[in-house]
């Protein structure tokens, strides 16, 4: 049936699938990154490497062998560190380590956590970084023949020090300087060369503080999970129109956000059979609130960070200033209740 069709453009639609999409593309001469530079997005460590080998902004860094003993490992260990999967997304298995004593237990659960992971090398090793200070954002844009544009700076208003680091609200424009904000662009750029990132949308994680624009992750796809409707508030940016141009190479016009917006991923607090959510009429009716979307569904086991990988939902604002749509999120989950059941497990004795 595809071969009576004319294929005009290969998508990938999360971390998993750009380096497949890219693969496909680069098959049938469609417009498409290296697979390389696409499997960068979804592997920790090669990123890492990647552009450590660039001279890029990056965190020291080193990988632990979950199989080895972990005091022959440690003589580039500084606390506070953080440990991470090479592979998981959404925060799941990231931990702060503060101390020599905290590092065995941390390694331990997170193993756990990766214990399923399809690569042995996967199972078996974990990525170990200083922690940075200071304050986080997530840059959005993207390439279009290798020019980098900027649809956005999101703030993350929430101080995101650990011990886990579950993310809660984005909102745009951002606090930064026009110094700031152009270190963060510069440093974006730095690591869509050392990747070879040509086109596509781009997603950064960045920390800003005293040294400059430090990269996190950095990521060949759009904002994760529902996200992206944040930008399509009030006829702003269709991202998915945006993603279809992008990969069938055409240039498009994108319209400027004139209002400040942002997105709250509501955190699952404690784990439990999900009952309800209560109050999600009140929080509906907040002033500046323009969607309450709960998306976990009455019976399902909820799993809180750093062993879960998903939120409860996600609540949507805009307004006429950054600080305006922040009172709105908060109030609005401030009226939410989540009612939950515990789980029993049965043992055969």
């Amino acid at each position: 049936e595809l071969k009576e069709k004319t294929i005009v453009a290969v998508i990938g639609c999360d971390d998993s699938t750009v380096e497949l999409a890219a693969l496909v593309a680069a098959r049938l001469n469609l417009p498409h990154n290296p697979p390389l530079a696409a499997k960068f997005s979804s592997r920790k460590d090669l990123a890492r490497f990647r552009l450590y080998e660039a001279n890029c902004r990056v965190p020291e860094f080193f990988l632990l062998n979950l199989t080895q003993p972990l005091s022959a490992q440690l003589s580039e260990v500084v606390f506070p560190c953080v440990v991470k999967p090479l592979h998981l997304s959404a925060s799941q298995g990231v931990i702060r380590v503060d101390s020599l004593e905290q590092l065995t237990p941390v390694c331990e659960r997170i193993k756990e956590i990766i214990k399923d992971s399809s690569d042995l090398y996967l199972r078996t090793h974990v990525l170990v970084e200083r922690y940075l200070p200071g304050i986080e954002i997530a840059f959005e844009g993207y390439l279009l023949q290798g020019a980098l544009k900027v649809l956005a700076i999101f703030d993350k208003p929430d101080p995101l020090e650990g011990p886990f680091f579950e993310e809660t609200i984005y909102v745009t424009p951002t606090r930064l300087t026009d110094q700031q904000q152009r270190q963060v662009f510069t440093s974006v750029q730095e690591a869509c060369r050392a990747y070879g990132l040509v086109t596509g949308p781009v997603h950064a994680e960045l920390r800003v503080n005293q040294e400059g624009a430090w990269i996190l992750e950095i990521a060949a796809r759009t904002i994760g999970g529902e996200c992206s409707q944040v930008f399509s508030l009030d006829g702003g940016i269709d991202l998915e129109q945006m993603v279809i141009n992008l990969a069938m190479g055409r240039d498009f016009k994108v319209p400027v956000l004139e209002t400040a917006r942002g997105v709250m991923m509501i955190p699952i607090a404690k784990k439990g059979l999900l009952r309800r959510v209560e109050g999600v009429g009140a929080a509906s009716q907040v002033l500046g609130i323009e969607k309450v979307d709960i998306i976990i569904r009455e019976g399902n086991y909820l799993v809180p960070l750093p062993e879960g990988n998903s939120y409860l939902g996600y609540l949507f604002a805009q307004a006429d200033s950054p600080q305006a749509v922040v009172v709105a999120l908060r109030e609005a989950y401030s009226h939410l209740t989540v009612v939950t059941a515990p789980i029993f497990s049965l043992v055969a004795e």
